[in-house]
């Protein structure tokens, strides 16, 4: 999807929002809510589901009070999603949660009556999740993550901060990855040609072949890593910055906590946090009585760049002053 496509969504739906005289008395009794979430259960991923639960509860959904809510984890994991999915729909929520491409996938599988409100997925018109992002038409809908050309974007920021990049590898797990992988890395092989680099082969379906590919890319000196938006790297995310550390290999990845905590060089993307939080949105407006089939797929609104300094110096890299001024969080 290109930006102008994103711009005119994002204005439809703005438009399509509920005034605040909408939010009225909820329905009465205790409401069944089904999540089912991509990432584990570690502090990212609570942070993620706490601020869900926050904004829903903002909304007068309290768990306890007219709530009622079975949380899963599948981490990433297909076979765990799948499981988990045939569970939560058998317990017949009003509404599913579901984070990622992978857990919406199952869940679509598993039932074509109870409303999904999706968060975090990438392209659910090629999924087949919806028949199109302002007319849903089923009983999905929900929130984009980001862009194809977004892998493009990160590889430019890779080559501003890695002046001599010569080659050029992103990681992904086809199990995991929107469209196999071929979402993003259409936009990244043409703007790694486009460039003059040389492309290695990035997929790893296990932190073993995450160490190969990386291990391979450092062989040679002028390697860089892009970090794919995949949730199996999201959630092995330590193994990939150890390795980088140790092969020195500059990378830059989707998710800022990796520059913030795990010493990551560089990142670019989407603010998951609020993406996840905005599901509350519409999380409330099926409770009162919505349908998915009305309520456009919206866009990301908040996107974050981070730097690690610190890193950079380790690398041998210097930082552009422009970078810096770019940047919203800098690790000094």
């Amino acid at each position: 999807m290109r930006r102008r496509e994103f711009v005119k969504l994002l204005g439809a739906a703005a438009a399509s929002a509920w005034p605040l005289v909408a939010r009225a008395e909820q329905p009465g009794g205790t409401r069944r809510l089904g999540v089912l979430m991509s990432v584990q259960d570690d502090a990212e991923g609570k942070g993620q589901l706490s601020g869900f639960t926050q904004a829903l509860a903002g909304l007068g959904w309290i768990e306890g009070r007219n709530l009622q809510t079975e949380v899963r984890w599948g981490g990433g994991d297909a076979s765990r999603a799948r499981m988990y999915a045939k569970e939560l729909v058998g317990l017949k929520p009003d509404v599913i949660l579901a984070q990622g491409t992978p857990v919406t996938a199952a869940l679509k599988r598993e039932t074509q009556s109870i409303p999904i409100v999706f968060v975090v997925v990438t392209d659910p018109v090629g999924d087949g999740f919806v028949a199109g992002l302002p007319h849903p038409g089923g009983n999905i809908t929900g929130f984009l993550t980001s862009e194809s050309a977004i892998t493009a974007k990160m590889l430019e920021l890779l080559k501003e901060i890695t002046p001599g990049l010569k080659r050029v590898a992103m990681l992904f797990n086809p199990d995991s990855a929107p469209g196999g992988g071929t979402y993003y890395s259409r936009d990244f092989d043409a703007a790694a040609r486009s460039s003059k680099l040389e492309l290695v082969s990035g997929r790893a379906y296990s932190d073993a072949e995450i160490e190969a590919v990386m291990t391979s890319l450092a062989k040679e000196p002028n390697g860089g890593l892009v970090v794919m938006p995949d949730f199996f790297m999201f959630n092995h995310i330590e193994p990939i910055t150890s390795l980088a550390r140790q092969n020195r290999l500059p990378a830059i990845y989707p998710w800022k906590f990796v520059v913030t905590k795990n010493a990551g060089l560089l990142s670019f993307g989407p603010d998951l946090n609020d993406i996840v939080r905005r599901g509350a949105s519409y999380v409330d407006r099926v409770l009162r009585g919505g349908k998915p089939a009305d309520l456009p797929v919206q866009v990301p609104v908040k996107f974050e760049m981070a730097i690690n300094v610190k890193t950079a110096i380790t690398l041998g890299l210097a930082v552009p002053p422009s970078m810096i001024l770019q940047a919203d969080e800098v690790i000094e």
